[in-house]
């Protein structure tokens, strides 16, 4: 069936309230029922589930239009599409009669898309009574067990646990899909991919400058502000490469106790407490979040509802926030990058200031919109590039090597497992290790020293080859040689 996927507002009443959303278009129309369901789902999922969802309805609807003449039952067809991402679909030769020629995907990615499937075909089986495509069945034994052992994970995380409802999860753990997917190989996350500590200032003083003006004796001139504090919330605040796009220009003021650093709060872009500059006809401060602010005085929506591709985008985890006003505070790590971040601020907003910016968002393009995450990502990589730096993320030079600085950084600070936690707004303390996870030059030099901290008396100190006799069978001296890597410590 050929299809094509395009951008559309849905509107629900004649308020001129609408939900932005991917939808397919056939040679039939559009797919209603993808809508529909998208529609029930769109106010609490995320733009990457909906692109991530039409994805796998396109994947199955051409595999759908080679293949649905062999098969006389969905839940067929639909074991023999998982086995083809797997496989991909040409043969040994490099032939496909079908003419999908799709490469193997990995398993995390075929689990991802069969269980959105999945949940989309039972709502569509109870919708309109049709015959789903991944049918429960009764688990096996095995099968039991291992629903329990992930559901007692689960619940052990959640903050919720006491809410439990036991006989709820005996029924659910009773039952499987027709159609599994493999499980996920259990990997080393690798060493952790960070920007090198020791280049961070060249980044920010020489990386970030304007061009044209690197001979400017005014420093705001000379130095793109605007992409530097960015930066510092990433790579001395933690933040993640969206956050700081969230900040407004209300957000960022002297901390209370030390009043020469950067007291910066990351509000949640949708139910983040508003700025009391919104007045009413009385002249009081209109007291409301952040998405009603935003649509009631400036006419715009929380970049996290904007669609992905939009340039007004910017995503939001579902970080921990503080219970009053509903934000993130920054922690500096070290404290000093606080007091910088305050002054070039101060230089930033007397420049932002100058332009027409109407809107409240404090990172801006030069003609005053709100500046867009790609195009930072641009700048970051010239800027990278310009200190002698290759951008590429397995190096820890992309946007995303600043986070993980940071928390190796307070790990290395030797901060408390509950102070890391509260420092990355997470929710569980296991969610930290990616970012904290050493590397392995780091494991082995944490060996290494082990080693010669317990010297030559343990059981396993270096043997003493020459006491064995090897000298015939050793005419290299691999082993008896004067090698001093092979000696007795």
């Amino acid at each position: 069936m050929d299809h094509v996927t395009v951008r559309a507002r849905v509107y629900k009443d004649s308020h001129g309230h609408y939900a932005e959303i991917p939808v397919i278009l056939t040679e039939y129309g559009v797919l209603t029922p993808l809508v529909d369901y998208m529609l029930k789902k769109a106010r609490f999922k995320s733009a990457s589930w909906k692109q991530k969802l039409v994805q796998a309805v396109g994947l199955l609807l051409d595999y759908m239009s080679a293949n649905h003449q062999h098969f006389s039952r969905p839940e067929d067809l639909f074991e023999s599409f998982v086995a083809r991402l797997y496989t991909g679909t040409a043969d040994g030769e490099g032939h496909d009669p079908g003419q999908l020629y799709w490469m193997g995907k990995n398993t995390p990615l075929i689990r991802q898309l069969t269980n959105l499937l999945s949940e989309f075909s039972d709502w569509m089986a109870k919708q309109q009574q049709t015959q789903p495509l991944n049918p429960w069945r009764e688990a096996t034994k095995s099968e039991e067990l291992l629903a329990w052992a992930a559901w007692e994970k689960r619940r052990n995380h959640s903050i919720f646990s006491h809410s439990v409802d036991y006989d709820a999860a005996a029924l659910q753990n009773k039952r499987a899909r027709q159609t599994l997917v493999k499980k996920t190989p259990v990997v080393d996350r690798g060493a952790v991919k960070h920007f090198p500590q020791d280049r961070i200032e060249d980044l920010l003083f020489k990386g970030f400058i304007v061009p044209g003006k690197q001979n400017s004796p005014r420093l705001e001139e000379r130095l793109n502000l605007r992409d530097i504090l960015i930066t510092m919330l990433m790579n001395f605040g933690g933040l993640r490469v969206s956050e700081p796009f969230h900040l407004f220009v209300h957000d960022v003021v002297p901390d209370p106790y030390h009043p020469e650093r950067a007291y910066v709060r990351v509000f949640h872009p949708e139910e983040g407490l508003a700025p009391p500059d919104w007045l009413d006809a009385k002249g009081k401060p209109i007291e409301c979040n952040r998405a009603a602010y935003l649509k009631g005085k400036h006419g715009l929506a929380p970049r996290n509802l904007y669609y992905s591709t939009a340039a007004m985008h910017a995503g939001w985890k579902d970080n921990v926030v503080e219970a009053e006003g509903k934000f993130m505070p920054v922690f500096w790590c070290p404290t000093w990058a606080g007091e910088l971040f305050m002054k070039l601020w101060v230089l930033y907003m007397a420049q932002r200031s100058r332009l027409r910016c109407d809107h409240p968002f404090a990172f801006v393009t030069v003609t005053g919109k709100p500046y867009a995450i790609n195009d930072f990502m641009g700048q970051h990589a010239r800027a990278v590039e310009r200190i002698g730096l290759v951008v590429a993320k397995m190096l820890g030079t992309s946007v995303h090597g600043h986070r993980h600085g940071y928390g190796q950084r307070i790990t290395d600070y030797e901060l408390d497992p509950l102070a890391r936690k509260k420092a990355l707004h997470h929710k569980s303390l296991e969610s930290q290790v990616v970012y904290t996870e050493p590397d392995m030059q780091k494991v082995n030099r944490m060996i290494e020293a082990a080693s010669q901290r317990m010297g030559s008396g343990t059981p396993l100190a270096r043997p003493d080859f020459s006491s064995y006799g090897f000298e015939d069978i050793d005419p290299l001296g691999l082993l008896t040689g004067p090698n001093p890597k092979l000696r007795r410590p």
